[in-house]
């Protein structure tokens, strides 16, 4: 089987559904599909070094994944991902695939990919990545709206399947009335390899006590991710001892906002911004941290949290976050409102219960070994696959 998956950007940058993507690329090859990836070379304000309108095989954390990637016309939008040369090329080369597996909405790659698809009569899937979420469709609203009068909801309800990470994600677009049958399979994480300093080596490089606990958000900054709930929350906490990470990256004008709510609420001498991490500096923080951190306000999956808790870190989120019902459920932290008031009030609770956290990440970790393993999600998504392929029956009947 031949499956081509279209996705706007791969960069690191663009955060969670963007690794996933290629982590279940990988994990298909690795049971005999035929899965290539093809996408711009989008990487935020900037672009990707690689080379453009040719197969490579492109490194991940768990193998190597074949890649086309296109210019992305940037004179337009960052955002918006325009290419010429990609649209050019899967008129193409999409009716030699089998299946299209699109990855989010509203933005050009995707939307030119499932337009070409109906044309061609190429069976695809689409995975949302949240943005059929009340939170998502929210925003940008007006733009959203015409998208969607004009393309976008005849490109859903051309689809064979929709891609859902989450049963909640499921529910909120059920009142959209979508016409392709729903399925769900959530992200999978790969377990990091346990590092047994890890706490010793972050709190030495950040020159932090031993004793003293630390507090990490790990997410690409946006307001969408609720950091400036978190601070609010926390300036309230100055009596405690505490250290915040902050790791992520995001425009230039919200990180200048980040800084001044930090420095207003008085955390600046005890918050360590790092920017964006990856490989094993991301692992030493993950293991190396006591608390995770996600307030979201919207999070149709939360692959943040689920790397979270495969490292053995317990976390506090919010109901937002899809996965907030697998934390409660197997007790492997807290969930609780992201307003100021009440986060400040779990957070007090949890340092609290310091001794106790170890105890809860491992319980986290054996949790995601058992129930997010990518060869098993992947072999799910394989039946679906196979499922999409069977010729539908057609709207009518002839007369006899």
């Amino acid at each position: 089987m031949r499956v081509l998956h279209v996705i706007p950007s791969v960069a690191p940058i663009r955060g969670g559904p963007s690794q996933a993507v290629l982590e279940m690329t990988h994990a298909q090859r690795q049971l005999g599909i035929e899965a290539e990836i093809v996408t711009t070379n989008d990487n935020g304000p900037e672009t990707l070094p690689v080379p453009l309108r040719q197969l490579v095989t492109y490194p991940t954390g768990q193998g190597p994944v074949p890649i086309r990637f296109f210019p992305r016309y940037s004179a337009i939008s960052s955002d918006y991902g325009f290419s010429w040369s990609l649209t050019r090329w899967l008129w193409q080369h999409l009716p030699g695939y089998d299946l299209l597996h699109v990855h989010a909405l509203f933005s050009y790659p995707s939307t030119i990919a499932m337009a070409i698809a109906r044309v061609t009569r190429t069976p695809y899937i689409i995975r949302p990545i949240g943005q059929l979420c009340r939170w998502s469709l929210s925003q940008s609203r007006r733009r959203k709206q015409t998208y969607w009068q004009l393309i976008e909801g005849a490109n859903l309800n051309r689809a064979r399947a929709i891609q859902f990470t989450s049963a909640s994600e499921h529910e909120e677009a059920a009142p959209l009335n979508l016409k392709p049958e729903p399925i769900v399979v959530p992200h999978g994480v790969h377990l990091p390899t346990f590092q047994p300093r890890a706490k010793l080596a972050l709190r030495q490089r950040l020159d932090i006590p031993l004793d003293e606990p630390i507090l990490l958000f790990l997410s690409r900054l946006h307001p969408k991710k609720g950091i400036d709930r978190l601070i609010e929350a926390l300036g309230q906490l100055r009596d405690r001892r505490f250290q915040l990470v902050i790791a992520g990256s995001g425009t230039p004008d919200y990180e200048f906002e980040i800084e001044q709510r930090l420095f207003k609420s008085g955390l600046a001498d005890r918050t360590h911004r790092l920017g964006f991490v990856e490989g094993t500096d991301k692992d030493r923080l993950l293991q190396g941290a006591d608390l995770f951190v996600l307030p979201s306000h919207s999070e149709n999956f939360g692959i943040a949290v689920l790397e979270a808790l495969g490292a053995g870190l317990p976390v506090v989120t919010s109901p937002g976050v899809a996965l907030s019902h697998l934390v409660q459920r197997h007790q492997l932290g807290w969930v609780v409102d992201n307003t100021p008031t009440a986060l400040a009030a779990q957070l007090t609770a949890a340092f609290d219960q310091y001794p106790q956290l170890a105890a809860m990440g491992q319980r986290g970790r054996d949790v995601v070994r058992s129930h997010f393993s990518w060869p098993v999600l992947a072999q799910q998504l394989i039946h679906h696959y196979q499922n999409c392929l069977i010729p539908q029956q057609p709207m009518w009947s002839p007369v006899s």
